[in-house]
């Protein structure tokens, strides 16, 4: 089992409307690519006065192969809608994690 994890910093003023996205069509878009079996969403806990809330988004794939194909094939759109509907505010990096 691989995770594709995508932790996000979300500006503090969008943190709702962005979180409501995620859950209602941004995270469904991804799984309906047919490359993930399942996903998760976590908000990552630390005590700064930051700008920003963090998230952990999980999506879980059963191959290299299928995480692949998401990158080259479905990645580049779903991240410019990301970008379009949030222009400048969230930040996000992304790990490939593998069961051991």
């Amino acid at each position: 089992m691989l995770l594709y994890n995508v932790t996000v910093g979300v500006d503090k003023e969008i943190a709702y409307e962005w979180l409501q996205w995620m859950k209602s069509e941004h995270m469904l878009d991804v799984l309906n690519t047919g490359m993930f079996k399942t996903a998760k969403i976590y908000q990552i806990l630390h005590e700064t006065d930051e700008p920003t809330i963090s998230y952990s988004v999980q999506y879980f794939a059963e191959n290299l192969n299928d995480v692949e194909k998401y990158l080259e094939e479905f990645a580049p759109k779903l991240r410019e809608e990301s970008n379009k509907k949030f222009p400048n505010r969230f930040a996000a990096f992304r790990t490939l994690l593998q069961e051991v």
